[in-house]
């Protein structure tokens, strides 16, 4: 398979074709079920288009605690369908669809109970262990240890004594969920998909009690045009409700919104060489590795306010600390954050059981004809996911073909990056010797590019400068910025410093030392004015100074208001030369 560039140009071809050409479906939202789905139906051999709002992840798919794993914690609830679901769909990641984008991480379990909590909870860490097996997609993973309280202070040296008696060590997957997200809909595209983010759906098309299509319009350019398809799938997550308005009907089911939060620290704050999983009064907490930093989280509240840009308040920030600083030796305080970010999980309110097909976790519905919609889930089992969406898709087009469509493949489909990864990974060393880079930048870009390391290594050769590290960003190369722009979809300087990198919640700056030099990277690809330049860098500013002002805020109201004191980036062909000057 031949990858696609997510390319400004190939964006333009996308959208003339979708205006163009009828399509099969049509794909509402670009996040990690749109990304799967759009994918799901292109290698059913159907017509295929997507369209997101902003950016692809630029919702939940980029905000979530980067996990690919089964859901140890419903064991407990008895939900034995979803944790051998979930299970098998980490195990094929790791092992097929994106090894070079999962890979295992270890968590330790503290005990706090003598003799029957280490045997209740290490029976199901065991049953854990054994459906992961018996999914046939477990065999790579390893098994988990019981350790004595000194055996896992030695592996987490931060945990204070009094903090437990003994602990399990078990492994689970993690993912860089924005990334991966975007690696989703860039193989849909390499499968002929027609793949384009800012172009928002601002009405669905009806003919008679069928919905046929929807009009759209680019927000880069303003210009609005009609996508005609035989069926529409409607994956916009939290947005669901309002999307499925414009069918005017009432859906099947709603989403309620809870937020989530995150906290970012460096490393060297926690000492210690596995993550942590440690028991709340309301649900799980996790300390999880990140290359040279760690992610604490999360919160679950309903949240009922701004759905583009979900804030996180003080009182959350504390909740967070307050709860791990309960088993570390040296406190973690506010100064220690280098990064805070919120996400909206998109919970199914109210279905009943006509409603609720497949799991207990997702729903699909099909309350008007020609419209599929696919809500609720967890990122982990977005596959599944996406193929019950598109089968719901492929019966309404059942009377539509003169074919009969294809069962989903995609349990056999890898993404891009992912063929040739391992072989890759064992030669780093010649990569390394042959590009001039050391082998620890070479295992970086492995993890993030996988097989198609060569194309920003090729940058690189073309353009030696590329080669360098950014300026108080060093864990990114200048041509990661670049290719991010050419090739993975980044229109905006947002794009690049919050998803296609991890820039703005792995420094302290937040990414604004390096925004002038991602912007000058990202002007040549796109074509900026100085101006349009400029004005990339003074919203990317005002983004992090009303993030920073909402986290100091005491409740959600207050931190909602001060976030949304920072207006979107206005859409560079929008801008007046006349505007561009005053």
């Amino acid at each position: 398979m031949r990858p696609v560039a997510l390319s400004p140009e190939n964006r333009q071809a996308a959208l003339d074709a979708m205006a163009s050409t009828p399509l099969d479906i049509l794909v509402i939202g670009g996040g990690v079920v749109g990304g799967g789905a759009a994918l799901d139906a292109a290698t059913r051999g159907l017509s295929v288009g997507l369209v997101e709002a902003r950016d692809f992840a630029s919702g939940t798919s980029s905000r979530s605690s980067k996990l690919m794993h089964g859901g140890l914690r419903y064991l407990e609830m008895l939900d034995f369908r979803l944790v051998a679901e979930a299970l098998k769909e980490r195990g094929l990641s790791l092992q097929k669809l994106a090894p070079h984008l999962v890979r295992e991480v270890g968590f330790l379990y503290p005990l706090t109970h003598r003799v029957w909590e280490r045997f209740y909870a290490g029976s199901g860490v065991a049953l854990y262990d054994a459906m992961s097996k018996a999914s046939g997609y477990g065999q790579d993973v390893p098994l988990h240890r019981h350790l004595t309280r000194r055996g896992a202070r030695r592996m987490m040296p931060a945990l204070r004594k009094d903090a437990l008696v003994g602990a399990l060590h078990y492994y689970d997957g993690q993912v860089d969920d924005a990334r991966h997200t975007m690696f989703l809909s860039r193989t849909a595209a390499a499968y002929g998909a027609h793949v384009a983010s800012r172009t928002r759906v601002i009405d669905l098309l009806r003919e008679g009690d069928r919905v046929v299509g929807a009009r759209v319009k680019d927000l880069e350019s303003g210009a609005e045009f009609d996508v005609r398809a035989r069926q529409v799938v409607n994956a916009s997550g939290v947005w669901t409700d309002e999307t499925q308005a414009f069918a005017g009907e009432r859906g099947q089911f709603h989403v309620r919104a809870s937020k989530g939060v995150h906290l970012v620290v460096p490393r060297d704050r926690i000492r210690g060489e596995s993550g942590l999983i440690l028991r709340t009064e309301k649900s799980v907490l996790f300390v999880i590795p990140w290359g040279r930093h760690w992610i604490i989280g999360t919160t679950d509240t309903d949240w009922s306010l701004s759905k583009d840009h979900p804030a996180a308040s003080r009182s959350d920030i504390d909740y967070l600390l307050d709860h791990v600083n309960s088993v570390l030796v040296e406190p973690l305080t506010h100064d220690d954050v280098e990064g805070v970010y919120a996400g909206l999980r998109p919970l199914l309110a109210g279905e009943d059981a006509a409603t609720s097909k497949l799991s207990r976790e997702h729903a699909v519905g099909t309350a008007v004809k020609g419209l599929v919609v696919i809500a609720g889930g967890k990122y982990t089992t977005y596959r599944v996911m996406a193929k019950d969406a598109v089968d719901a898709a492929v019966h309404g087009l059942s009377t539509q073909l003169d074919r009969n469509a294809p069962a989903s493949v995609t349990e056999d489909v890898p993404l891009l990056g992912a063929e040739g990864y391992r072989a890759l990974w064992n030669q780093r060393h010649m990569i390394a010797a042959s590009s001039g880079l050391g082998v620890g930048r070479i295992e970086h870009l492995l993890h993030r590019y996988g097989s198609l390391i060569d194309e920003v290594l090729d940058l690189v050769a073309e353009r030696p400068d590329l080669g360098r590290p950014l300026t108080g960003a060093d864990d990114y190369l200048r041509a990661e910025i670049v290719y991010a722009a050419s090739h993975e979809g980044a229109r905006h300087l947002d794009d690049a410093i919050a998803r296609r990198t991890r820039i703005s919640i792995e420094t302290f700056d937040r990414g604004t030392a390096c925004a002038e030099e991602v912007a000058g990277l990202m002007a040549g690809v796109l074509g900026w004015t100085d101006a349009q330049r400029d004005n990339e860098v003074d919203h990317y500013l005002k983004r992090v100074a009303a993030e920073r002002e909402s986290q100091t805020m005491p409740d959600d109201e207050t931190a909602d208001a001060a976030r949304m004191g920072a207006e979107d980036v206005v859409p560079v062909s929008t801008r007046t030369t006349e505007e561009s000057s005053s």
